[in-house]
């Protein structure tokens, strides 16, 4: 096979999957809301199930669900025939994944389930299948053919069944309300961890954060900058709030302007309504804002716009975060 027919034969499956996907998309109906509407009240979790390659693809779906706020874990039928069955319980949900419907180990597991009480939803390509017939929800996929050429190889259906999935985990996502807090919370290792990593997380507290009164002289404020090492000091007025910023370049603009720094003020360098951070922001989002007003440092504020820490750009950077 020369190399224009591989890459032409290459892009017919992709094209041919592609248009099931479509006509999924536009077979979705009130199945798709119900098992949505199920697993969303569901009091338990979620299992998933499936032998071969549906089998594999229910523990993607598992992982997805689980780290976007619902609770999942997949469960192999034959494992679950030999004693595991008692992970179920009548609380729970089980997603069922099987192209035709009738795989032996799946079907052997359905009287069971029915007897522990769990809700049962299916993904199949057989509207008529056993599996199909003892669900509670059914979700068909109506897969007219595999891109194999044999017509044999679980390649369209799989893909059809890994996409249903994803769209139930987006869709109940949302309406749990999920953040990328939630999101960082269950991802703290790997790159996606340190994307994912929180001001709070890397940010300078206490004694560390530089801190000087409005009316204080500049001969203190340099010496409070100058021991902290952040090139900068926040300004807080009588009641301890933010009013201001003195930078490296507030302090260089202010001489450049004939300003005597032996007799002023913080008040009178110091730059007002400085940009800030919150302690449960994402680092990334600080960064991305130091970045768009070409700043270096942010002052980390609470509720009562107090200061309570500093976070530098090289804080951020050492951690690998990115955005």
């Amino acid at each position: 096979m020369k190399s224009e027919q591989i890459l032409l034969r290459a892009r017919q499956v992709i094209e041919e999957e592609v248009r099931e996907l479509s006509k999924l998309s536009e077979r979705l109906d009130q199945s798709f809301v119900k098992a949505v509407e199920l697993i969303l009240n569901c009091e338990g979790k979620v299992i998933t199930t499936g032998v071969g390659k549906s089998g594999h693809i229910a523990q993607k779906i598992a992982s997805t669900l689980s780290s976007t706020g619902t609770p999942a874990h997949f469960l192999h039928p034959s494992e679950a025939l030999h004693g595991d069955l008692g992970v179920i319980e009548s609380k729970d949900v089980i997603l069922a994944i099987s192209n035709s419907g009738e795989s032996a180990e799946v079907v052997a597991l359905l009287p069971y389930v029915k007897l522990i009480g769990a809700k049962i939803i299916s993904i199949v390509n057989n509207i008529n299948s056993t599996l199909a017939k003892h669900s509670d929800v059914c979700l068909f996929l109506g897969v007219g053919k595999e891109a194999c050429p044999l017509n044999l190889a679980p390649t369209t259906t799989s893909t059809a069944s890994l996409v249903l999935g994803d769209a139930l985990a987006m869709v109940l996502l949302e309406l749990r309300g999920f953040t990328e807090k939630d999101f960082a919370n269950r991802h703290p290792a790997g790159t996606l961890g340190r994307k994912l990593k929180l001001v709070k997380e890397l940010c300078h507290t206490g004694e560390e954060v530089p801190i000087v009164k409005e009316l204080d002289p500049m001969g203190k404020v340099i010496v409070e900058m100058t021991s902290k090492g952040f090139g900068a000091v926040a300004v807080v007025d009588d009641e301890g709030k933010l009013c201001g910023i003195i930078t490296d370049g507030d302090l260089r603009r202010f001489i450049n302007r004939g300003g005597d720094l032996n007799n002023s003020l913080a008040r009178d360098v110091m730059t007002k309504n400085p940009k800030t951070a919150r302690m449960e922001e994402l680092a990334a989002e600080a960064l991305r804002r130091m970045e768009d007003y070409k700043i270096t440092v942010l002052i980390i504020t609470d509720e009562d716009r107090k200061p309570i820490g500093i976070i530098h750009m090289h804080d951020i950077l050492r951690a690998g975060v990115i955005y």
